[in-house]
């Protein structure tokens, strides 16, 4: 996996975002990482893009190389600094691509209609109406219709969230290793010299339970759900939709880019690709190469 230097830029409210820069050409691309990420996780697509595109591949709030002076309650926030981000290095006209958590991000980013955002990507994105999390009984199973929605409760999910910041705390990479390969990485894992690196990566996250509660009270669609009134947001969207989306991801399942699909309707362009997963971009980044290329 082909490296790229990372640089700084400091944003108006303190906090400082890192990113990695590549390639010349005349479309602007921006990669954005999902959850328990960062820009690393990019690289493979960069390295593929990078003679069509010039690309910006940034860390989100919390996540690889960028501080986080302090805690944020929705993904339109962190899209706020990555908006601050792209003006102050004249990013004009991208294309945005959100990767599971930051389809949400850029999705609220082009609710706000922003005439210099040619078009937004959905790579295996979280869904219209986000990501419920339900509580867990004695014998840990999900108790249906029963929902997590404070703070204090979603950090002690003892599923899905606590032993992830046990797991930080205690810098133990083989936690997140073995999470990866059962629900991620299920068509193969990456070289091992990668691997190490993207371990790494994962590891520098501290705003965990920020992105839990973030996603569990995302939902820009239309209707009510039992965790969070409808923003419409979604409506607000006029740029062209790419979606892309892995037909066994194990992590957002496919129906939510169906779902996705039917709510923009027209606008939207659907590319299931069959039998892969949540990473994509480790499964077949050539497919996800040409579809990006094509993108409107």
């Amino acid at each position: 996996m082909k490296q790229y230097e990372v640089k700084y830029v400091e944003l108006s409210d303190g906090e400082k975002i890192a990113y990695r820069q590549c390639g010349s050409g005349k479309q602007n691309l921006v990669l954005i990482h999902g959850n328990m990420s960062s820009s690393v996780h990019m690289q493979p697509l960069m390295e593929k893009l990078e003679p069509y595109f010039t690309i910006y591949a940034p860390d989100m709030r919390g996540f690889g190389d960028s501080s986080y002076c302090k805690p944020f309650d929705s993904l339109e926030e962190v899209g706020n600094e990555i908006e601050e981000f792209l003006e102050i290095k004249s990013v004009h006209d991208p294309i945005l691509l959100g990767w599971s958590t930051a389809g949400g991000v850029i999705m609220e980013m082009a609710a706000k209609q922003n005439a210099d955002i040619k078009s937004i990507i959905l790579l295996s994105s979280v869904g219209i109406k986000g990501y419920p999390l339900l509580r867990k009984g004695p014998d840990f199973q999900p108790i249906e219709g029963d929902y997590l929605l404070e703070r204090d409760e979603i950090a002690a999910d003892p599923i899905q969230v606590k032993p992830a910041l046990d797991a930080y705390a205690q810098n133990d990479p083989e936690y997140f290793r073995t999470i990866w390969n059962l629900v991620i990485y299920t068509n193969g894992q990456p070289a091992e010299e990668d691997y190490k690196l993207y371990l790494d990566a994962i590891l520098k996250e501290r705003c965990l339970v920020d992105v839990d509660y973030s996603l569990v009270h995302f939902n820009i669609s239309d209707e009510d759900t039992p965790v969070q009134k409808a923003s419409g947001h979604g409506r607000l969207i006029k740029c062209p939709i790419t979606i892309i989306h892995g037909e066994a991801d194990m992590v957002v399942p496919v129906e939510n880019a169906r779902e996705a699909k039917n709510f923009f309707g027209d606008q939207a362009e659907l590319h299931i690709l069959k039998g892969l997963s949540h990473s994509i971009i480790t499964d077949d980044v050539d497919a996800l190469a040409e579809i990006i290329k094509t993108a409107k």
